[in-house]
């Protein structure tokens, strides 16, 4: 036991004290943050802009429905001068005009042309080509000028006032979501996706991260052999053991880190969202209790272990780094095919394809945890996931020492599976 301490401590110590851990570790909140809130404050800032300076309107509808477009899309008479120009023009006209304002794109006279004709006015089909025209903004608010203008027409020829319907209408919806389970109420739906999404990132991040750390320590040690000097004090089981451990130590406590600066980002989150001009994201984060904590903690232990001792096992029967990625490919596919299924179980926690990805011992440390803060999962489902990642760790960890205890003395080429099998017969 005091050897076991002794390789966690090393382990521990060895990566803690470099100074891309404290980096990583202390930036990596920043880092995150910035990425998650930049692409959104751009987004928010394309749309709040997003504007058609310069178009030309191809009204063949013969109703007029051309300066109603262009009225929307200026805000109106009282704002100034059009930046539209209407071209009024019959069906057998539209081909022609289309070609011109196709050359006046090109020569950068003007934005994009709109065609509008008898099938607008019946089954709402619209035409727009310009060089904006893979702009979400400035076609979201061509889309919705033309639908107001038309909707305004139409009521017109029912007899209605169409302003005052309008202002009727325009209702904007603000939906919350709250969970509720055996329990009773559980807080904020989108709260609840968001945590299982992050935790289930977390442990995706962590479990690739540190595990291909082992394998690279592994190889390290085989060729440098030092591997050779502790051997000859520490059996392989142990070293294995304690690289797995104090490994997995060091990914914990980023992850204690992490989560710690996240839960202070988020308190001063209305201030930062003030200074960039964004709406406040208001939500109440659920409740976890400790035995929940407990659960994660369980599928988070159970899954590195798993996903470590394989990268082990790669790292002792692999010669040369190229070989160790080579090899690591079946494990890091695994891996990509847990969180792939991340964006289904979470639009369906309850269907089927979650809960067999949930059940499957690859799949399993990721998804489950995400299903846990989606929806209620039931018992018999949640022991069984425990129960199956616990029997595949296991036998992963047998696996791995009877590789680890061969291959990590072992020159030359890498094994192939007629040699693996004869390691872990006879080791």
């Amino acid at each position: 036991m005091g050897k076991l301490f002794v390789v966690i401590k090393r382990e521990y110590l060895e990566r803690v004290r470099t100074k891309w851990f404290v980096i990583v570790t202390i930036f990596g909140p920043i880092f995150f943050g910035t990425i998650m809130i930049l692409p959104q404050y751009l987004a928010f800032k394309g749309m709040k802009d997003a504007g058609v300076p310069s178009v030309r309107i191809l009204d063949a509808t013969g109703t007029g429905l051309g300066a109603r477009v262009a009225d929307k899309l200026t805000g109106g008479p009282m704002n100034g001068p059009s930046l539209t120009h209407v071209v009024t023009l019959t069906s057998g006209e539209v081909a022609a005009a289309e070609t011109t304002a196709t050359k006046a794109v090109m020569a950068k006279e003007m934005q994009g042309y709109l065609v509008l004709d008898s099938a607008t006015l019946t089954a709402g089909a619209v035409r727009y080509a310009g060089r904006n025209a893979s702009s979400f903004g400035q076609t979201e608010s061509l889309s919705a000028s033309i639908k107001s203008a038309l909707l305004a027409q139409r009521l017109e020829a029912e007899g209605l006032d169409p302003l005052k319907v309008e202002k009727l209408t325009k209702v904007k919806i603000n939906m919350s979501t709250e969970k509720i389970d055996e329990k009773g109420r559980g807080g904020s739906g989108t709260a609840n996706a968001i945590f299982g999404f992050l935790i289930a990132f977390l442990l995706y991040f962590s479990i690739i991260f540190y595990g291909q750390n082992i394998l690279a320590g592994v190889l390290e040690e085989k060729s440098t052999r030092v591997a050779e000097v502790v051997l000859s004090s520490v059996s392989p089981d142990v070293l294995l053991a304690g690289k797995v451990i104090g490994v997995g130590a060091v990914g914990l406590t980023q992850q204690v880190v992490w989560l710690g600066s996240t839960a202070a980002l988020w308190s001063f989150r209305q201030g930062i969202m003030a200074k960039l001009g964004m709406p406040v994201f208001s939500m109440t984060f659920p409740t976890v209790t400790v035995g929940t904590m407990l659960i994660l903690l369980t599928f988070f232990i159970l899954g590195y272990a798993f996903y470590a001792s394989l990268f082990a096992a790669v790292g002792a029967m692999s010669g040369s780094p190229e070989e160790a990625r080579q090899a690591a490919q079946p494990v890091i596919m695994l891996l990509v095919a847990a969180i792939i299924f991340a964006q289904p179980v979470l639009l369906n926690p309850t269907g089927t394809l979650a809960q067999v990805v949930s059940i499957l011992p690859f799949s399993a440390p990721i998804i489950m945890p995400l299903r846990m803060s989606a929806t209620q999962v039931p018992w018999y489902e949640l022991t069984g996931s425990l129960v199956g990642v616990l029997i595949a760790c296991l036998v992963a960890v047998w696996l791995a020492a009877r590789i680890y205890r061969v291959g990590l003395l072992m020159t030359g080429k890498r094994p192939s599976l007629r040699e693996l099998m004869r390691w872990i017969r006879y080791a």
